[in-house]
């Protein structure tokens, strides 16, 4: 029997997951959230690595919250990098595939063209630093592996852009959106189905990918497609960067170009607005 650790259960993209496997008798999902599994204590790793066996370890667990990771360096250090050094250290004792999460977050915005795995990445923002440090980590100490980047990500769960747009949309009489910050949309859902596509792979393409939705926008571009397709009427105006200040710098353009993993996959790339179509059904 196979067996698949989902780590950061509770998170956005761990509860998609949630949605989108299914247990079956050759293949079980292991749900761990930071009380039963905190990947920051090596011992408890250790010995869960020990008891479970598991064959896959997809690491959802991060400090995500780019603004304070600014301020508590430390918090967001230990998670997005301790907690990573932890788990390639178990997954290389057991023999564990590892799949790690990762971000946008990485480049500094000042390409004009889709990044490439193959670009260099110049994090500005200390989660991107830290984000770069666990890759970096994994590709140095264990040989299976998977990192998968992503961005813009959002779905019915957790916080996310799409679900601030509508709960503002719902409470000002105008909203403020910035207009010079260019990414790709990712449906938490299509994340989690590409992450079991890996899965179900017969043959270790291990590295590195990018995955998000097709296509780019901005933030304003991204609030315009949500209120269009929910049919509601909302007053807003696009502004830059400078207009809406943030303590850790975003990237301006952003966009993932997805083809390698699309290629070495078979996984057909949806738009991010046919993808939002489908996650504003399930709201």
């Amino acid at each position: 029997m196979k067996r698949t650790l989902i780590t950061g259960a509770d998170g956005q993209l761990g509860q998609c997951l949630r949605k989108v496997v299914s247990d079956s008798s050759n293949h079980v999902f292991l749900f761990e959230n930071r009380a039963t599994l905190d990947i920051t204590d090596k011992e408890a790793v250790f010995a869960y690595f020990h008891k479970y066996s598991p064959d896959f370890c997809i690491n959802t667990a991060a400090y995500t919250q780019v603004d304070l990771a600014e301020i508590h360096r430390e918090e967001a250090y230990q998670i997005n990098v301790g907690g990573v050094k932890n788990l390639v250290e178990s997954c290389h004792r057991f023999d564990v595939k590892l799949i790690q999460l990762s971000t946008d977050f990485v480049f500094d915005g000042t390409q004009k063209t889709p990044y490439l795995e193959t670009d260099l990445p110049n994090p500005q923002s200390y989660y991107g630093q830290t984000k770069l440090e666990a890759e970096a980590w994994i590709q140095q100490h264990l040989d299976a592996h998977y990192i998968l980047r992503t961005s813009w990500l959002y779905s019915e769960f957790g916080r996310n852009f799409m679900k601030t747009m509508l709960r503002l949309a719902s409470e000002k009489k105008k909203i403020r959106v910035v207009n010079d910050q260019f990414g790709s949309p990712t449906s938490g859902d299509d994340l989690a189905k590409a992450i079991l596509k890996i899965i179900a792979s017969d043959k270790d393409h291990y590295g590195l990918y990018h995955f998000s939705n097709s296509g780019e926008t901005t933030w304003y571009g991204f609030a315009q497609e949500i209120f269009e397709q929910r049919k509601l009427s909302v007053n807003t105006e696009a502004i830059g960067s400078a207009d809406f200040p943030s303590a850790a710098a975003r990237p301006k353009y952003s966009v993932l170009n997805s083809t390698k993993f699309a290629k070495t996959f078979s996984f057909e790339l949806r738009s991010w607005q046919n993808a939002l179509s489908d996650v504003k059904k399930s709201l």
